[in-house]
């Protein structure tokens, strides 16, 4: 990927979430694509690696190609996955998951290979990788948010324009992540987003496909 990459809004799945109004993941996961929704991570911290595989081969064969599904933090569940010849695009990790690299050996040169990145230094760290190490750079928090409990201090949106600046430089493009609203979509966009992670603002919506198709509206209209 270029640094000029539009991947646009970004559905990160959560279970508990999808299912408050009984729709599921997989249901939220159809509504969120045929809305134009073109790149799916499938998250869920709790689950077994059989479960999680389990729920990244339906949400996959659901999707088809009509999207890109990316694996949250297991690599060797997105590696099963593919294995299994469903349509899984890679992964994207965490600074305290496997290394990039192994991950990017494993997976091939045409794999996806996303990494969470917090601070300019952990930028500086993926400059120096062989160009094509990491497709995708998921910055953030934008804001505070109850789907991680654990994340680093918040961003804000200048905050997330100096990460996404010094990205840019190494060619990387960046998706801002982290209680990402419908009001944070063109502006994170105007600070040199790629492309938005939305987890509770399409996953906790009563219609995920309103919901879903609002925030590619806004995306698109500048």
């Amino acid at each position: 990927m270029s640094a000029t990459t539009d991947v646009g809004v970004y559905l990160v799945t959560d279970g508990p979430l999808a299912d408050r109004h009984g729709v599921g993941v997989l249901g939220v996961v159809r509504a969120a694509v045929a809305a134009g929704v073109r790149t799916v991570q499938v998250r869920d911290k709790d689950a077994s690696a059989r479960d999680l595989l389990a729920l990244v081969a339906a949400v996959a064969d659901a999707v088809g190609d009509r999207a890109t599904v990316v694996v949250d933090d297991r690599l060797d569940v997105a590696l099963a996955a593919r294995h299994g010849g469903h349509r899984v695009a890679g992964v994207h990790l965490g600074q305290s998951d496997v290394p990039v690299t192994a991950a990017r050996a494993l997976l091939g040169p045409d794999a996806h290979v996303g990494l969470t990145a917090n601070t300019p230094a952990h930028v500086a760290v993926v400059a120096g990788l062989p160009r094509g190490t990491v497709d995708l750079l998921g910055v953030g928090v934008v804001h505070p948010t109850t789907t991680k409990p654990d994340h680093p201090p918040a961003l804000g949106h200048a905050g997330f324009a100096d990460i996404a600046a010094l990205a840019r430089r190494s060619g990387v493009p960046c998706v801002a992540i982290g209680g990402i609203t419908l009001a944070d979509v063109a502006p994170l966009r105007a600070a040199g987003a790629a492309g938005v992670a939305v987890v509770s603002g399409i996953c906790a919506a009563a219609d995920p496909y309103a919901a879903a198709a609002a925030h590619v509206d806004a995306w698109t209209l500048r």
